[in-house]
């Protein structure tokens, strides 16, 4: 996968790899246009706002990486990478219901070192006065390293700088492995056997010919298809398990203006109904939407869009919270995919706990974007050095699929 995740992991890769082509990275995706990426379909926030201490340093890694961003992906006689960060903040509200869960959230925060700060009712209209603040008792606002930025620069800059140290890219879809299995004795004179990927099978576009490609590790970063890659033809069935549990899931961004509405104080507020909204640009402009019950998920077979949806669903939410926008001008909508883990809706990192040389960084189910600079080089940790050394992430590993423990994270819109 080409995406922004399979970049950062690549470009990383090649950061630690610790002596100038030391390896050879390369870096597949099937979608050279990216039309479909959920990398550049998202709408590009970042927060400190999560509610799992590995989801906060993966936020507060990339918010230091991003802000230094041309240290890490700048290119020699290229112009400098500007990613468009605007610092306004999340702004969640929430009900009597979950005050206390909100109220503890914050304090883990706080203990990992995100500024954010509580507003009662009477603070949240004395700072946002456009706000309808009727069953709302509390809200937590990011006071740095929060906000939203332009999802295509970050992954053309993490390309650029990839490709400039020497990473390929290849244009094509995996569809297949080859495999083996070799086997040793403990000397307990019980047997231990193991499975290694040796070639990845490629598919070049328009083309019933593939490319067989050797391999002494594979990342799967295909984030919505990534469960779907490990059922490719090759790999036995037996190592098929515990599946991946990663899905695609449409989601839903609408535009629309408002000439009225929430002026350049607007955060990217989340509502009490997990409906959400940010400003877009500086002229009246907003993106928003709400993801769906799991009854109501939408046929993720292609990237169509019910505006239906918004009308009955999305609009409702926004408008009561915020009346300018009971009078408002639709202006388009897009869908995009959710690499949707639906075990815990949190990334899965690192080791396959069957195929020796696979690693895993997908299923971040709506973070990814914000999150690749800390995944990608937590897995290039693993990979290089055998260990995590920035973060430690390794409850995100295989071992809760295995046993059955899922991580609870309350942030997930």
């Amino acid at each position: 996968g080409g995406g922004v995740v399979g970049w950062s992991v690549a470009y990383w890769l090649k950061v630690l790899e610790g002596q100038r082509n030391g390896m050879k990275v390369l870096v597949v995706e099937r979608d050279p246009t990216y039309s479909q990426a959920s990398t550049v379909l998202s709408v590009g926030g970042i927060r400190q706002q999560f509610s799992l201490p590995e989801n906060i340093r993966m936020s507060r890694f990339s918010a230091s990486f991003l802000r230094n961003i041309n240290e890490h992906l700048g290119v020699p006689s290229e112009p400098p990478v500007d990613i468009q960060f605007q610092p306004s903040g999340y702004l969640f509200l929430t009900s009597q219901q979950n005050a206390a869960r909100l109220e503890a959230t914050v304090r883990l925060q706080r203990e990992e070192g995100a500024q954010v700060a509580l507003l009662s009712p009477t603070q949240l209209k004395e700072k946002f006065p456009w706000i309808d603040t009727q069953d709302v008792a509390l809200a937590s606002y990011g006071l740095e390293d929060e906000g939203w930025f332009d999802p295509w620069t970050l992954l053309n800059a993490f390309r650029r700088k990839a490709i400039s140290l020497g990473v390929y890219s290849c244009s094509g879809e995996v569809r297949g492995f080859v495999t083996s299995a070799s086997g040793m004795m403990l000397p307990q004179g019980s047997p231990l056997s193991s499975t290694r990927i040796k070639y990845v099978h490629i598919h070049k576009p328009d083309s019933l010919d593939y490319q067989p490609v050797a391999c002494a590790i594979v990342i799967n970063t295909a984030g919505a298809w990534a469960g779907k890659l490990l059922e490719v033809a090759g790999v036995p069935r037996e190592l098929q398990q515990p599946p991946l549990p990663i899905q695609p899931r449409k989601r839903y961004v609408f535009s629309w203006h408002c000439h009225d509405g929430p002026g350049l104080s607007c955060p990217f507020l989340i509502d009490t109904t997990h409906a959400y909204f940010r400003r877009d640009g500086i002229a009246g402009n907003y993106l928003g939407g709400m993801s769906p019950s799991e009854e109501d998920e939408p046929d993720p077979s292609d990237l169509s869009v019910d505006h239906d949806y918004f009308q009955e669903h999305v609009w409702p939410q926004l408008a009561r919270r915020v009346p300018a926008f009971e009078s408002i001008r639709p202006r388009g909508a897009w869908a995009g995919y959710y690499d949707y883990n639906t075990f815990d809706q949190n990334g899965v990192l690192g080791p396959h706990p069957k195929l020796e040389n696979l690693f895993v960084a997908a299923g971040f189910s709506g973070h990814g974007l914000q999150h690749a600079p800390a995944a990608g080089r937590a897995v290039a940790e693993l990979v290089v050095k055998g260990r995590y050394e920035s973060l430690d992430l390794e409850r995100l590993g295989w071992r809760r699929l295995v046993e059955g423990e899922p991580l609870q994270e309350d942030g997930v819109v």
